[in-house]
Formats: structure tokens, sequence, C-alpha cells
């Protein structure tokens, strides 16, 4: 097991660990409850497949019976209750749905896949091949996985949390068909002699055979000569926006894109009268809601038409008007992001391109692009839609933090964290195991030694089974490092959940920047100030230089004191809550602050009235 804090934290020393926790657990206890009060989402996003994997035998495109795989009733309530505890406020179940795989589960009355079209052994979960079923991987008894999806609802409303799940509207399986609504299936009525028609569920390429990339992607154990080759004629566009008939392997080549009454090949809509296809991604949401999910994360939301999610998101709020069912848009065009909103009326949005980026540049070992200003730039650029944007470090797409492709250290992310966490009332999400510093290193299968957990493989994960500890989740196997580390979020969601100045909507942010560009390296060191209206004022400086200290002075501008409810003509106690918790100075109009700043450090001082 590769991941050993005291051999990859040159500059956090055991001292420092031990001194930094106890300081967290001092603060924690002195805080309020908690129990949300507010709509700041705080989501945990768990890959089932993996979550309460046990067997870490880890071999290299290894099977379901070689390398075990998680399973729905592995989210126990000991799972659930340390959740709640910690301060999350949705689960996001990620690789629910049906999709194709290699797992033979032909006994249990489930189609067979081609391995020609298939990510490796236990297959992409973005490669949905039933809308209306749930994945027999992730299901003890594989007859009522249903039942026992809907016992897992149960249990994670039981102790006070909600329920996300992934919905993948622009492409699906090559070989998708349903089991249990075979009525419902993509394509049935389409007429496959046009490219285009709005009446049809997918688009063509007539008179062309799908010609699939090379077999490299096809695991070694499986004997490509006694397997038929998939065909499709007339061949299908594929997932990611191909419009002809031979993907690359780097291509989504294993999915159909949908089509919602958009011809590419002219730029033009025909949403009028309405293609068949909404109505039926309607009913299978209606069908999850059903069963008591509370909202989705959306895949590859901009490469669907805005005009159909404002239907359909309309439609779902009118069917259910006592529910608050949560739509989450994965979105990489910040050219789009007032459209998504405002018209297609998206709660919230990913914000990779803007704040995940600009921090990864700052974290990533050698990197020459990360500057602090930055952070300054993207704030400005999305102010007006801040509360609208979910903020993170890690999911299932991006390369994990302690990987040597990102930071290479999973300490060198606590400047970040509390950027995307407390920055705006948006949401903050966490993937699982980030929290302890999961790393990722070597080839698992389809997945290559890139630095992402994998989603088209069978493996364990030991650092996160660690925390799971037989399904005990107490973290009892733990390192006294990762113990701190998963301290540190903890604190860091309850500071969220307990100041109004960083959960509340109606909360404000201002950046102090443009007053320090000749007291601190701006580069190197950040700060801001969050305030709700005249009760409360919060303010963070984040030294995102890992290796040095700084001692600085920080200027907090008289004209911005009465906006922030601060009279100029007193002097204000500032006091510490977060990391440090000791560290107390006076505040005076006209002075700059003064202080020592270690390196990676965070201080979040709260003025006190």
């Amino acid at each position: 097991m590769k991941f050993v804090f005291l051999t990859i934290q040159r500059f956090f020393t055991l001292r420092s660990i031990s001194t930094m926790s106890e300081n967290l657990s001092k603060n924690l206890c002195t805080c309020q409850s908690s129990e949300p009060r507010h709509d700041k989402l705080i989501v945990y996003q768990i890959l089932v497949r993996l979550f309460g994997n046990r067997n870490l035998t880890n071999i290299v495109h290894g099977t379901i019976e070689q390398n075990g795989v998680g399973k729905m009733n592995d989210i126990n309530d000991a799972c659930l209750n340390e959740l709640k505890r910690f301060g999350y406020t949705h689960i996001w179940y990620c690789g629910l749905l049906e999709h194709a795989t290699l797992t033979d589960y032909t006994a249990y009355g489930i189609r067979k896949d081609s391995p020609y079209i298939v990510k490796g052994l236990a297959g992409s979960p973005y490669a949905v091949k039933d809308y209306y079923d749930i994945d027999p991987d992730v299901a003890v008894d594989i007859p009522n996985r249903i039942s026992e999806f809907e016992q897992l609802v149960k249990r994670t409303h039981a102790h006070g949390l909600q329920v996300l799940m992934d919905f993948i509207p622009n492409h699906v399986a090559r070989e998708y068909g349903s089991d249990i609504r075979p009525d419902e299936d993509f394509g049935i009525n389409d007429d496959q002699t046009k490219a285009f028609s709005p009446t049809n569920d997918f688009y063509y390429i007539k008179n062309e055979e799908f010609q699939m990339p090379n077999v490299e992607h096809i695991p070694l154990s499986i004997d490509i000569s006694k397997i038929t080759k998939y065909t499709e004629r007339p061949a299908r566009a594929t997932g990611n926006d191909v419009f002809h008939s031979k993907p690359l392997i780097t291509d989504w080549f294993e999915t159909a894109k949908l089509n919602y009454g958009t011809d590419y090949a002219v730029g033009k809509n025909f949403f009028d009268p309405r293609p068949p296809l909404w109505d039926k991604l309607f009913r299978i949401l209606c069908y999850w809601i059903d069963k008591g999910v509370d909202g989705f994360r959306c895949d590859m939301a901009e490469m669907v038409p805005s005009d159909f999610w404002h239907w359909l998101i309309t439609s779902i709020r009118k069917a259910y008007p006592e529910r608050r069912i949560v739509f989450i848009a994965e979105i990489y065009r910040p050219d789009l992001y007032q459209r998504y909103i405002e018209h297609g009326l998206f709660d919230y949005l990913y914000d990779k391109v803007g704040l995940y980026d600009g921090l990864r540049w700052l974290l990533e070992e050698g990197s020459i692009l990360g500057n602090c200003n930055d952070i300054t730039r993207i704030h400005n650029e999305l102010k007006h839609i801040d509360r609208h944007m979910l903020r993170f470090l890690e999911n299932h797409d991006e390369i994990r933090i302690a990987a040597k492709p990102f930071a290479g250290n999973p300490w060198k992310a606590i400047p970040a964290a509390v950027c995307t966490a407390a920055m705006h009332s948006g949401p903050f999400m966490i993937y699982f195991g980030q929290e302890i510093g999961v790393d990722s290193v070597g080839q698992k299968g389809f997945q290559g030694d890139d630095g992402r957990t994998t989603i088209f493989d069978y493996w364990g994960i030991p650092e996160f089974q660690a925390w799971y500890n037989n399904g005990a989740c107490d973290g009892n196997q733990l390192t006294v490092a990762q113990k701190s580390l998963r301290l540190f979020y903890e604190s860091l969601i309850k500071l969220v959940h307990n100041h109004k100045a960083i959960y509340c909507v109606s909360s404000k942010l201002i950046d102090l920047q443009f007053a320090n560009h000749s007291l601190y390296d701006t580069k190197k060191i950040y700060s801001f100030i969050r305030y709700h209206e005249h009760d409360e004022q919060l303010l963070f400086i984040l030294n995102f230089d890992y290796k040095n200290s700084y001692d600085i002075e920080l200027a907090i501008p008289n004209e911005i004191w009465p906006s922030i409810g601060l009279d100029t003509t007193k002097v204000y106690t500032i006091q510490e809550i977060f990391i440090d918790g000791k560290l107390k100075l006076e505040l005076r109009s006209n002075e700059n602050l003064r202080l020592k700043l270690p390196g990676n450090q965070v201080y979040v001082f709260q003025i006190q009235q």
C-alpha cells in the first residue's frame, strides 16, 4: 500500500499533524450542532461498486470473483449515521443504474453484453443499458435488487440524508434494452432510413456500418476468437457527438447519442411538436422519484438542449409540487452557464473549468500557472451566479488530490478545500476517500495509471477500507495522519453549517486582494471576507505556499467597513475559530493587521462585535 502519510508529508510532521488535530478537536467541541439550518448542500459522492468492497486482491483486469465488488447493503446504518454526524446533507449514489458489463448475468435473465463495446470488465456506469433497473453488481440478492435499492433509500432518509442519483440523458449503451420496461426502449419506432428525424430516438449514419476501435481495450482473459463480432447497421452517432461511423478508442464508442430534436447537420431545432424522446425521459425520472430519489446529477447536461431541460424540470416540479427535487448539471462551458440556470432551470452547475481548475493549478507540483489572483478573476466572473455553482476538488472523473499528477499530497489541499466550501453559498462536494487522502497508483484494467480511482474495473481501495473497517465505519484502522485529515474535513463542514456568513444565500463576499498587492504576495496568499448583513463577519487568510511562512500585513480598507457592519471609530477583537483556535488580534481602521502566516495555513477570524 503506497499511501503512507509520514513519508509524503515533508512539510507536515507528526507533531504538526497532532497539534492541528488537537486544535480542531477543541474547536469542534465548542461548535454548535451540525444539524443544517439552511439550504446549502454538502454532498458526499459514493461510487457504490467500490465503497464497501473489502476484497483488496486488486488483480489488473480482475473479474468480480477475483477482485470483489461493493454492494448497496454495505451502506449500512453505521455508515449513514457517521455520514450524517460528519455533516453531509445529500448522498450521491453513483453507478446504480444497470449498465453494460462483461460479467455474465444471463442466469438472472439479463442479456450478455458484447466485449467489443464495453470498457473494462465492470463496465462504465455511464453506459446505461436499462434506465428502469439497478445494476446487478451492487445487489446481494440479484432478483430483488430493486427492493435493495428501495431499502437503501429508506435507510438514507431515516438518517436525515437526501438521495441523489445519476441521470444520463445524452447517451445510452449501444445494446440498451430494458428488461423491466421493454415498451419504453429507445429506437424501437425509429425510421432508420433517415439520418435525422425529430421522431427518432437516435441519429443514424445512413448506409454505413459501425466500425469499432481496435480490440486493445478487451481484456486478455477474453478469447475474442470465440466471440461474435458486434454489428450495427446503420451506425448510430456516438455519445460524444461523433457523427460518423468510426469513433476512436478515446471516444465514448460504447454509447449511442440520443436525439432531442436538434438537427446538427443544419443547426436547427425541431421541438414543436415535442419529440417523443422527451416524454420517455420524463417517465424515467418519475419512476425514480416515486421510489424516493430527491435529486439528480445530470451527466453532460450541456450536450442536451436547454429547451428540453426547461420543459422537463418544469414538468417535474408540477408533478411533485410538495417536494424539492434537486437538479445538478455537469457542464463545462461557461458561456452556457447563464442559459442553463435561467432557461434550463437547473439548481446547480459544476464549477470545474472555473474554481476547480484555478485551484488545481495552485496545487500541482511545479505548475507555473497557479496564481491566487485567478481566484479573484473567477469570483468576479461568476459572482452573479455563485450560489448556483457546485464546488469540488475531487469526483469520479477527476484525479485524486493525493495522486502525483495532481498535488501528490492530500494536505496541500487544505487552503483549496476552504475555498471550495466557504467562498460561496452554493453546494460543496466531497468524493468518497478524499477526506482520508485516497491515492490511485498503477494500472487497474481499462483505467490506466492516471491518478483516478477506476470507474471501469473491479477494484478495492485499501485506505478507504481502513475507515470502513468491515462495516463498523469507525475509522479504527486509519493512521494518525489519516484521522487528522478526516478531522480537518469534518471541521470544515461544521464551520460551514455554523456560520450564516457562509451558508446563508444572502451572505456576501468581499475579495481583499485589491487592497493588498503591495503588502503580501497575492500570487500565493488569498484573503477575503464573508459577511451576513451586519450580524456576522468572517475574515479568511489562506497561504497556498505549503513550503514557506510569511510575516504579512493585511489591509481592510476603511471604505468597506460600513458595508459589512463595522464602525470605523471602534476597535474590534478578531478571534481565530478554525484550525489555530487561539490567535487573537485587534482590528482598527487605518491600521493593517500584522501576523505570521505559516506555510499551507488557513486562518478564519471571527470579528467580535
